[in-house]
């Protein structure tokens, strides 16, 4: 640390009397200048080439996890930690650009399913545990309502809806639609939701008894209840809907 700081500071005082003042020797500094770096070093050395690209490439939204999840796929061995520490050295932080909110109309007349999934949030196989919801994508010409659906097995979205309107039949129906062609699941399926009137109301209800789905649905006012889901669309909008500007529905397609 301290031939480090000589070295970074060498431009700005004289080499002799930095040598003195911090009790060193110039044949000592001199020796440290020419060794060559030590293991440790130099692999972070390359990890730190990576991340600064991941960072940038992720539009400086991706944090430790991800980064070190994304150098793990590249092949090296590295700790969440270590990638922290680096990060936090060189000043690369993520970065979101605004808060998520919820859009739910949970006010209605219709009865409210059970809570199921009881915040178990793992599945033993695919196709047995679903949950979904419902955001909005602002454009210029509108409104998009993007609906999903996640299998909590592998976390694949395995259907989804984009409509011009909030109506049952324009997005959660769609939805669910496209992932039963999609993934053909077996009866008993637990479908996973919040209290909206799109998965309370008589249009998508015949369709799970239908498919004998078991619907679950969120307690009221508690948010932890559907985090998967939520979570996805947060990822989605801070790490991409909010670093473009729509013109038209179609350009958010």
């Amino acid at each position: 640390m301290i031939y480090g700081f000589i070295k970074s500071h060498s431009w700005e005082f004289p080499l002799k009397k930095m040598c003195q003042v911090l009790k060193v020797s110039k044949s000592g500094y001199y020796s440290w200048l020419q060794r060559k770096p030590g293991r440790i070093r130099q692999e972070n050395k390359i990890l730190l080439e990576q991340i600064r690209a991941i960072h940038k490439e992720s539009l400086r939204t991706y944090g430790s996890p991800k980064i070190t999840h994304e150098l793990r796929e590249k092949g090296y061995k590295c700790s969440r930690p270590r990638v922290a520490r680096l990060m936090r050295r060189h000043g690369i932080y993520a970065k979101t650009r605004r808060k998520f909110k919820l859009t739910t109309q949970s006010r209605h007349r219709y009865p409210v399913s059970p809570n199921l999934l009881d915040q178990e949030f793992t599945a033993g196989a695919c196709n047995k545990k679903w949950v979904s919801d419902i955001t909005y994508i602002r454009t210029k010409e509108g409104w998009l309502y993007l609906t999903i659906i996640l299998d909590l097995c592998n976390r694949e979205i395995v259907g989804w809806s984009m409509s011009k309107g909030l109506s049952a039949l324009e997005t959660v129906v769609p939805a669910l639609k496209q992932a039963l062609k999609r993934k053909h699941p077996g009866p008993g399926l637990i479908f996973h939701s919040d209290q909206g009137v799109q998965y309370a109301c008589e249009d998508f209800r015949k369709y799970l008894r239908k498919y004998d789905i078991r619907q679950s649905m969120s307690h009221k006012g508690n948010c932890y209840d559907n985090a998967v889901a939520e979570s996805f669309f947060h990822t989605l909008k801070t790490e991409h809907v909010y670093f473009h500007t729509y013109q038209t529905r179609e350009q958010a397609r």
